[in-house]
């Protein structure tokens, strides 16, 4: 059980607690009455503010209407202000600009081209909205007329400022790519900048306002005229210019290398020596170097010395004609190399320069005619130059032939150059080029065949066979031609291949030596080729030779003629390249001309036997050491020693007159006849010199062993 007196603290406990909610309930039920009293206030406050905001409502919402009205009517008079200005300015766009327009562009190119802007404006005003207004046309013919005056002005500026490329800038500006050192560009200004760029807008304004294309007719025309003019300006230039060795100068640049006073000579991409020149000397003047003809006549005395000397310092020369020298160069041949690859340079200069003035779709067309004039007048010249040369092969003068080797070669280098200036433009333009390539190896390979031909179907004439039995100009020209082909290897069997003459020279076409073109060869089969023609060649003037050997009565002297071609041939077959090229096709060549000179040699010496036969021990009287001789075997001796005499010095006399301009040769056949006749005349003079076989021996021994010696040194020498 609780004990009561607990109960009774708990139940004042209770009881306290409870009093204190009553208080605090009661203090909730005053808040709230408050609360609810102070919302009431709210309410009434805030109806009363939205009764008050109704009303000015009503009051502002006509007003802002009204003044929203009046903004836009003053924008409206606004707007219709200006643009009544507008088209007043229109109507003001006549008397504004006409002095401009009639004073002309010039000078003032900026402020005309603005005032053309207003025009062009006014004349799109009128013809949208006052089709029939007479101001349509005062504005339309102001603008033609400005029109008229930027194509005048545009002509002008092409017309005055287009100048001519110098010769000297072209030469620096085609040697500038074969300098091996760094140099800086050449500069090539065709007009100056600021011309340049009024040309340009003049340009870009008549394309999009004018829409006029008669300018870049007007360009191209002038264009043109200055190319051409440039490159017959270096044509002129060579002609002038060139001294006695051909080779012009290229003075530097002005005020880009005024240090240097002088450049070196320009690198001519094609120039050649003059071999045809070389050739005519021969055939004019004769293997003596004196005029009187074109057929070699007998020489006496120093005439005669002067052939040996030169022929034999054409063999041993290194320096001479044989040598292949460069310093006689064929202006006229060097000028139009030069000319095509200056034709090269200013078509791609000229190109920049219209890419910048043309319209793009516009560009290839112009191009395309504005190089016509300058590309037909190089393809004209080079046709002359193949009409020429069909000329001379039907004269038989092939050295004028020599001419087309060094362009073709150019051309055909040049012709990746050619291709890429020409891209884009006319078919029948990008065809001048191969059908000129075509034409030059079809004369080309008709002028090699005729050679051939020639050589071989050349007449054995009488009066034109060197008494002396020296070369035959047949064979010096012959050999010329042949070493001028050893600088244009690669064009000459380029010629021959393009003639397929495989079938010609029996030589089978590999596959893999052509090319899907029926005229593209490997450089192989090419060099084959022309081993082979070469060969062909040789061949035909060796079977020439030996026909013409026989006009000679005297079997020793056509021995000798015969040793001094085939010799000379051997020469310079082994002073060249031609040795290697002829080994190609035929491994024997060399070993089969030592041979045929041996053989020669061999024929010769027996022209001795007539000399030795009187004196050789098979031939001579046999008798007893100090028995008296008898009558016949006296005369007996006395007719071997008559006969040795007189065939020594009827030889000596005659064979002191041919010719053997190779030194070494005649000291050799001088040597081996001398050990020979010296040989046995020593012991036909040992065994009957102190015999008593006559009263006078100094009558049949007239020469001493030295001294026959000394008579046959003096053979092939007309001084001795």
């Amino acid at each position: 059980m609780i004990p009561l007196q607990e109960a009774s603290a708990r139940r004042r406990e209770i009881e306290d607690k409870l009093k204190q909610e009553e208080e605090t309930l009661s203090f909730i039920r005053d808040s709230l009455e408050k609360s609810d009293q102070l919302t009431k206030n709210m309410v009434s406050i805030l109806s009363s503010f939205e009764s008050r905001l109704m009303k000015l409502e009503n009051s502002i919402i006509p007003v802002h209407k009204q003044t929203e009205n009046l903004q836009r009517l003053q924008e409206n008079v606004e707007k219709t202000l200006s643009c009544l200005d507008h088209v007043i300015s229109y109507y003001h766009v006549a008397s504004d600009t006409e002095k401009i327009i009639r004073e002309g562009p010039t000078g003032r190119l900026e402020e005309y081209l603005g005032s053309m802007a207003k025009i062009q404006k006014a004349v799109e005003y009128f013809q949208d909205n006052s089709p029939d207004s007479p101001e349509l046309n005062k504005v339309k013919l102001l603008f033609e007329r400005g029109k008229e005056s930027l194509e005048s002005e545009f002509r002008s500026l092409m017309t005055r400022h287009s100048k001519v490329v110098s010769p000297v800038l072209i030469l620096d500006l085609i040697s500038g790519e074969d300098d091996l050192e760094v140099q800086e560009e050449v500069p090539l200004e065709h007009l100056p900048e600021s011309v340049l760029q009024d040309v340009i807008r003049i340009s870009r304004w008549l394309v999009e306002y004018g829409r006029n294309q008669d300018f870049m007719n007007v360009y191209y025309q002038i264009r043109s005229s200055q190319l051409d003019r440039s490159i017959k300006g270096l044509k002129e230039h060579f002609r002038k210019s060139s001294s006695s060795s051909g080779v012009p100068y290229s003075p530097a640049v002005p005020n880009k290398r005024k240090d240097t006073p002088t450049k070196k000579p320009v690198k001519r991409p094609g120039t050649i020596r003059k071999a045809q020149n070389l050739l005519k000397q021969y055939s004019q003047h004769g293997l003596d170097g004196k005029k009187g003809g074109s057929n070699l006549i007998p020489l006496e005395g120093h005439e005669h010395d002067f052939r040996v000397k030169h022929l034999s310092e054409a063999l041993n020369d290194k320096h001479g004609p044989l040598a292949g020298r460069d310093d006689m160069l064929d202006v006229e041949t060097d000028a139009y190399i030069h000319c095509v690859s200056a034709f090269v340079k200013l078509a791609q200069s000229e190109y920049q320069l219209l890419m910048d003035v043309i319209p793009e779709h516009h560009q290839k067309k112009t191009f395309d005619s504005l190089i016509q004039d300058a590309l037909d007048g190089l393809m004209l010249e080079g046709e002359n130059i193949v009409a020429a040369a069909r000329k001379a092969i039907i004269r038989h003068d092939f050295s004028a032939v020599l001419t087309v080797f060094p362009i073709l070669r150019h051309l055909k280098q040049t012709k990746p150059e050619f291709d890429q200036v020409l891209q884009g433009t006319a078919a029948s333009t990008k065809n001048k080029l191969p059908s000129l390539i075509t034409s030059m190896e079809t004369v080309g390979a008709k002028a090699l065949e005729d050679f051939a031909d020639n050589i071989k179907n050349d007449p054995d004439k009488e009066y034109n066979m060197p008494k002396d039995g020296t070369v035959h100009e047949l064979t010096s020209n012959a050999i010329l031609f042949l070493q001028q082909l050893l600088d244009f290897q690669e064009t000459a069997g380029a010629m021959l291949a393009s003639q397929v003459l495989g079938d010609t020279y029996n030589i089978p076409l590999d596959p893999r030596e052509t090319s899907s073109s029926a005229t593209s060869y490997s450089s192989e089969f090419s060099k084959r080729l022309l081993s082979t023609y070469i060969c062909k060649v040789l061949g035909n003037l060796q079977l020439n030779l030996l026909s013409k050997s026989k006009v000679y009565e005297d079997p020793a002297l056509s021995a000798i003629f015969l040793h001094n071609n085939y010799n000379y041939i051997l020469k310079a077959l082994e002073k060249s390249e031609l040795i290697q090229l002829v080994a190609v096709t035929q491994k024997t060549a060399e070993r089969s001309y030592r041979e045929h000179i041996e053989q020669q040699i061999q024929t010769y010496q027996r022209s001795w036997l007539k000399v030795t036969d009187y004196i050789a021990e098979k031939n001579l009287p046999v008798f007893q050491p100090g028995v008296k001789l008898r009558d016949k075997e006296r005369q007996m001796i006395k007719e071997r020693f008559k006969g040795f005499n007189d065939g020594l010095e009827e030889l000596c006399k005659i064979q002191k007159a041919w010719a053997i301009p190779d030194t070494e040769q005649r000291d050799k056949i001088r040597q081996a006849q001398k050990n020979i006749v010296k040989e046995t005349y020593g012991a036909f003079l040992h065994r009957y010199g102190s015999v008593p076989f006559t009263k006078n021996p100094e009558k049949y021994i007239k020469y001493r062993v030295e001294q026959v010696g000394d008579m046959i040194d003096r053979l092939f020498d007309t001084s001795a």
